[in-house]
């Protein structure tokens, strides 16, 4: 008589079940379901249809969960990373590396935009009518970036009305340089109190602790909120919007793609960094970034990644990684208005002179903290043609192109918020290599759970 024969167990591939391939798996469905909602018909009065609905509403529940987790977030981790800061001498060094590193690198990315456009003309190579031009809704202003670092209140909310056929609708939002300054000053505060603070530093420590808890429940859905997000883009944008301005969207990507393929890698080889584990380890923020078209609502992902996956240090990434995302957009505040302002010149026949492209440089260095907490590169844009004196009327005529280049724009802002932390932390000498050099299995970082093992 046999012996009776093992049971055999089917194990799913690991493959599968990774992190990083459920992310691929979610940009190839989200684009086959944006072209089958595109070809689908509208619904009843013109209105999407319920394809385009769905994915819609998906995409933007998950973007709204992310930046829900941002003002906790936010607060704990700048109070935490101010109290941890006692046991860091060269604090102030830190953030002068990090302020002076936002600066270079805007700089090589204005210089390139520049270039792009001069050598592209894009505003020259279009069949854009003057009919499509118009004044923004919104204009970017020094004395705007000014007021608005004092906070409104205590969690710096704000709320605004809209009245549509009759009916009001009230929406909240919040102005994250404003949560900086109020979390900053607490954080100080709890410092010079001293040991009667204790108890608050405690408490704050654990609610850290636990919203990061649920910022990994939420994360995990990032292949259901990436598949909707790029399939409702696919279905709503398409490239027929496109068009007259092909050039000019031609000439952002191509400024983007040097910046992200070219001038980033440069800068992490240039420290002794791998540039594929660079780009493995912050490849789930910038992905997310890219379909999202949100560097706040993608801050909670940028900060876990830059922490876990890229080896810098809680305490510093959770300071520098919050004030990049609203004052480090080289896509953004750098290559956008640089080719922009060029277009919208050559567009009205206006000849720049040498101080208009150094003005250009200027706006783009510091400018982008005028544009906090605010809709960036459509307000950056009006600021940089304000000081050039260029009719703010050309605004108006790429606003056809912007979902579309802004993809990318965002993209390449959310790289550079984890790249300057990186190699700031790696200058430094604080920067975790084992943990940066790790290979990462498909994971998008190390869970809670397997930090001792990582520590062994």
């Amino acid at each position: 008589m046999s012996a009776p024969s093992a049971t055999r167990t089917r194990r799913v591939p690991t493959w599968a079940t990774a992190f990083g391939p459920q992310i691929v798996a979610g940009l190839v469905l989200g684009v086959v379901f944006g072209l089958i909602a595109r070809s689908m018909p509208d619904a009843d009065g013109g209105d999407p249809n319920w394809l385009v609905g769905t994915l819609s509403t998906i995409g933007s529940s998950y973007v709204k969960l992310l930046t829900v987790a941002v003002i906790p977030l936010v607060f704990t981790a700048i109070v935490s990373s101010i109290a941890n800061l006692r046991e860091v001498t060269n604090a102030a060094r830190l953030a002068i590396q990090t302020l002076w590193w936002f600066a270079i690198t805007a700089f090589i990315a204005v210089i390139i935009g520049i270039v792009i456009g001069l050598v592209a003309q894009p505003g020259s190579r279009t069949s854009a009518g003057m009919d499509s031009a118009k004044d923004p809704s919104s204009v970017g202003s020094w004395w705007s970036f000014l007021t608005g670092l004092v906070p409104n209140n205590f969690f710096a909310l704000g709320a605004k009305t809209t009245v549509t056929e009759g009916t009001a609708t009230t929406s909240l939002s919040f102005n994250i340089l404003q949560l900086l300054v109020i979390a900053a000053a607490i954080g100080i505060a709890a410092l010079k109190v001293g040991k009667k603070a204790e108890p608050f530093l405690a408490f704050n420590a654990s609610l850290l602790a636990i919203v990061q808890k649920v910022l990994w429940w939420i994360i995990r859905l990032a292949p259901i909120g990436t598949a909707a997000l790029i399939g409702n883009a696919v279905a709503t944008y398409g490239w027929d919007a496109i068009g007259s301005l092909g050039v000019f969207t031609v000439s952002i990507y191509i400024g983007l793609a040097v910046v992200f393929f070219v001038v980033y890698p440069l800068i992490v080889r240039a420290h002794g960094l791998s540039v594929r584990n660079f780009y493995s380890g912050v490849w789930p923020a910038t992905q997310l970034g890219f379909v999202s078209r949100s560097s706040i609502g993608t801050l909670p992902l940028t900060e876990r990644v830059t922490e876990r996956n890229l080896g810098v240090p809680r305490e510093y990434a959770s300071f520098a990684v919050p004030l990049g995302a609203t004052t480090k957009m080289d896509g953004c505040a750098a290559i956008y208005p640089a080719i922009a302002a060029l277009f919208v010149a050559q567009f009205y026949g206006i000849d720049l002179t040498i101080t208009d492209y150094l003005l250009i440089i200027v706006v783009s260095v510091i400018g982008s903290a005028a544009t906090a907490g605010t809709t960036g590169a459509t307000v950056m844009l009006t600021l940089t043609l304000s000081t050039l004196g260029l009719p703010l009327a050309g605004v108006g005529l790429l606003l056809a192109v912007e979902p579309i280049v802004d993809m990318g724009r965002t993209a390449v802002n959310v790289t550079g918020q984890a790249l300057v932390p990186t190699i700031v932390a790696k200058r430094e000498g604080i920067l975790d290599l084992e943990r940066y050099n790790a290979p990462r299995n498909g994971d998008p970082f190390v869970d809670e759970e397997a930090e001792v093992e990582l520590a062994r």
